[in-house]
């Protein structure tokens, strides 16, 4: 009985009454006790499912030509800290990585290496852990030049497909997106409607300045295209080497895509 106890705990982190008791109502079923474990930790991550979680951390994993980011949140970030709770985002950024998926609820519904699926195995880590605990993003992607950051507080990570290029160069974009939250990957994406109405926003705002009518045009193009070099990534100031700005830091390499999870953010 003991050997099935200790067993139990090391795979459960459940405590020794706990354990004892999934192992007397399964009647020395190891692998019953093990499932009332799990029931019981989703019922007890239900009760939590109303209390917010707005701490946690973003991991990534980067093998050949594909990648996978997660972003996983807890209450506190003291669990956020919590070297368990690390572990536990890391494994469901390698199962990410297998279910090749950026949609949230095909994800969870994916069977991890164990056999469980990646949602009962987030519940159970809020019941394990007290706190409650949301898988909050995934993404996935594939591509010949990849390359992801995650900044030392483990709060922002980013993952990025560069065409051409280098490593280095693909590892450097990865960083200048993490520090300098690009919002659009080209002007085309920027949303027309908002255009229209920064510019009228600008062209007004110069009027009442005493701005002469002749001029406002002109005033105004500087301060749109001063808005997409503030939010387009190729035409952002390089972070690190403010004379260049990252498309000229690519030189003939592109970015086809880049993803940024920052926690408590859209």
């Amino acid at each position: 009985m003991m050997k099935s106890i200790k067993k139990l705990r090391e795979m459960t982190g459940a405590g020794m009454m706990d354990v004892k008791k999934a192992l007397s109502d399964a009647e020395g079923n190891e692998e019953k006790a093990v499932a009332l474990l799990r029931e019981r930790g989703i019922v007890k991550a239900a009760k939590k499912a109303d209390r917010e979680a707005k701490e946690g951390i973003v991991r990534f994993v980067v093998e050949g030509n594909k990648a996978a980011i997660v972003e996983v949140n807890s209450e506190t970030d003291f669990v956020a800290r919590n070297s368990d709770f690390q572990s536990a985002v890391e494994q469901l950024a390698q199962a990410a990585l297998k279910a090749g998926t950026s949609d949230l609820d095909t994800f969870r519904e994916f069977q991890m290496d164990n056999g469980e699926k990646v949602g009962d195995f987030v519940s159970a880590l809020s019941g394990k852990i007290g706190e409650n605990i949301v898988l909050n993003r995934v993404d996935y992607l594939e591509g010949d030049n990849l390359a992801g950051y995650v900044h030392s507080n483990g709060k922002i990570g980013v993952l990025v497909d560069v065409q051409g290029g280098t490593q280095d160069q693909a590892k450097d974009v990865a960083l200048h997106v993490a520090a300098e939250k690009p919002e659009y990957l080209t002007r085309d994406e920027v949303n027309a409607e908002d255009i229209e109405k920064e510019r009228e926003v600008l062209t007004n705002k110069a009027l009442a300045e005493g701005k002469p009518e002749n001029m406002v045009e002109r005033i105004v193009g500087g301060q749109i295209g001063k808005f997409y070099e503030e939010r387009v990534l190729p035409e952002q100031k390089f972070v690190k080497d403010n004379s260049l700005t990252v498309a000229k830091y690519l030189g003939e390499a592109t970015v086809n895509r880049f993803i940024r999870f920052e926690v408590g953010t859209k």
